[in-house]
C-alpha cells in the first residue's frame, strides 16, 4: 500500500518520465480510486491495527449499539472469505465508551476512499475533498457512500468520528456534512435521500453548539475532545528512533526552551517533569481541528481550547446556511428561515471578535483573556 511520500513520487513518475507526461494528473488519479478503496471485503485487512496487540490475536471490530448484530455478520459472512471472517471478532459497541476494554475498528455499512494508501479508516475532513475529487471524476456511488457512512457515524456512533477507531469515539473534525450533502444532491437530484438526512444534520449541528464545544461567554465554538490523558494512538505508535514518543519530545522542548505564548504550567509541571492533563485535553482537542501540528495556539497548540477559532465558526455559518439551502429545497421555509438567521447571527459574532480592521485579517479569539492572538495563519481567509 502506498505511503503519502510514495503516492507523491508515483505521482512526479507518472506526470514526468523521458522529459514528457506519461499520463495526466487526472487521469492518474482515476486510476488511483480502486487502490484506495476499502470495503467488507478486505475487512480483515482493514482491522489490523499497528497500534494495537489483540488478546487472542482477533480484531475486534465494534458496531453501534443500536444495530442488529446478527444481521452485520450475515452481511460479512456473504461478502468475507470464511479465513478472513475468522480474524476478526464482530462485537456490539458498550453505550459508555469507557467500558472498551480493547480499542477496535468502528464497522460501516458502505466502501470508501482512504486518504493514502498506509491507511484503513475513513477519515474526518479529508473525505470531503476525498468526495470532491469523487465527484470531478464521475464516481458518484463511492460519493453518495462517503456521505452516507458520516450519515451512519452520526446517529450510530454520535457524530463524525476524526476516523473509525475506538480511539476516536471522543472527537470529530472539522464539520464538512452539509457541503457533502448538497454535492452529492446535486448530482443525483434525490429528495427523498436528502430528507432522510436532516435528522443527522441537526444531531451533528448539536454536536458542535452545546457546551462543552459551545462557549457561552461569546456563543461562539471550539474544539474539544472528550477523552481524558494521553491520546492512545501517540502513546502506541508515534515514536522516534530511539524510541521517544511525542510527549517525550515535547517534555523535553518544556524543559529547554521559554515559552511565552501561554502559561505554560498549566500544561507541564516542571517540579516532576510531567504534562498535566489539560496538556493532554489540549492534545487531544488540537487533532480534533484537523491542524496538527501547528503553532496556531501557542506550541504544540496546547491552547486551543481556550479559543474561538475561525475556522470552525465559518464552517458552522456554512453549516446554518447550507442547511437552510437544504430546507428550502425541501419546502421547508419556516425553519429554513431560523437557519439562516443562525447563521446571520453567528457572522455578527465572528465579526465582532475575530476581525482585525489594522491587519485585514480573521483572528482566533481567546475567549479567556478577551483578545485575538495576532498569528497570520490561512484560516483567515474562512470567512471569505
Amino acid at each position: 500500500m502506498l505511503t503519502r511520500p510514495e503516492f507523491c513520487l508515483m505521482l512526479a513518475t507518472a506526470v514526468t518520465r523521458a522529459g514528457r507526461p506519461a499520463m495526466s494528473i487526472l487521469e492518474y488519479i482515476k486510476a488511483t480510486w480502486s487502490e484506495l478503496t476499502r470495503s467488507h471485503e478486505n475487512l480483515a485487512t482493514m482491522a489490523v491495527d499497528p497500534k494495537i496487540h489483540p488478546a487472542d490475536g482477533r480484531w475486534p471490530v465494534y458496531v453501534p449499539a443500536h444495530e442488529d448484530l446478527a444481521q452485520v455478520e450475515k452481511q460479512l459472512r456473504g461478502q468475507m472469505k470464511s479465513s478472513d471472517l475468522q480474524k476478526v471478532d464482530i462485537r456490539r459497541l458498550p453505550e459508555d465508551p469507557k467500558q472498551i476494554r480493547e480499542q477496535g475498528l468502528l464497522y460501516l455499512p458502505k466502501p470508501y476512499v482512504v486518504p493514502g494508501g498506509r491507511f484503513n479508516e475513513m477519515y474526518g475532513w479529508d473525505s470531503f475533498f476525498i468526495q470532491m475529487g469523487l465527484i470531478r471524476d464521475g464516481q458518484i456511488t463511492m460519493a453518495r457512500n462517503m456521505a452516507d457512512n458520516f450519515l451512519y457515524e452520526i446517529r450510530g456512533y454520535g457524530k463524525i468520528l476524526n476516523a473509525n477507531r475506538t480511539y476516536y469515539l471522543t472527537r470529530s473534525q472539522p464539520p464538512f456534512l452539509t457541503q457533502m450533502l448538497l454535492a452529492v444532491y446535486g448530482v443525483l437530484r434525490d429528495r427523498n435521500w436528502l430528507e432522510s438526512s436532516v435528522d443527522a444534520i441537526e444531531k451533528y449541528y448539536n454536536y458542535w453548539t452545546t457546551e462543552p464545544h459551545l462557549t457561552p461567554e461569546t456563543g461562539l465554538s471550539r474544539y474539544f475532545d472528550l477523552g481524558e490523558g494521553p491520546a492512545p494512538e501517540v502513546v502506541s505508535s508515534e515514536l522516534d528512533r530511539k524510541g521517544l514518543t511525542d510527549y517525550d519530545l515535547i517534555k523535553r522542548f518544556y524543559r529547554t526552551h521559554h515559552v511565552s505564548d501561554y502559561d505554560v504550567t498549566q500544561y507541564y509541571d516542571a517540579s516532576t517533569d510531567q504534562l498535566t492533563p489539560q496538556f493532554y485535553k489540549g492534545d487531544r482537542s488540537m487533532r480534533e481541528s484537523g491542524f496538527d501540528p501547528s503553532n496556531r495556539f501557542g506550541p504544540f497548540s496546547a491552547d486551543i481550547i481556550h479559543y474561538n477559532p475561525v475556522c470552525l465558526n465559518s464552517l458552522l455559518y456554512l453549516m446554518e446556511t447550507q442547511t437552510a439551502e437544504i430546507l428550502d429545497i425541501l419546502a421547508r421555509h419556516q425553519p429554513a428561515q431560523e437557519w439562516r438567521n443562525r447563521a446571520q447571527s453567528r457572522a455578527e459574532k465572528i465579526n465582532r471578535s475575530m476581525w482585525d480592521d489594522t491587519h485585514g485579517m480573521y483572528f482566533d479569539y481567546d475567549f479567556v483573556h478577551k483578545r485575538m492572538r495576532q498569528y497570520p495563519y490561512l484560516t483567515t481567509f474562512y470567512p471569505l
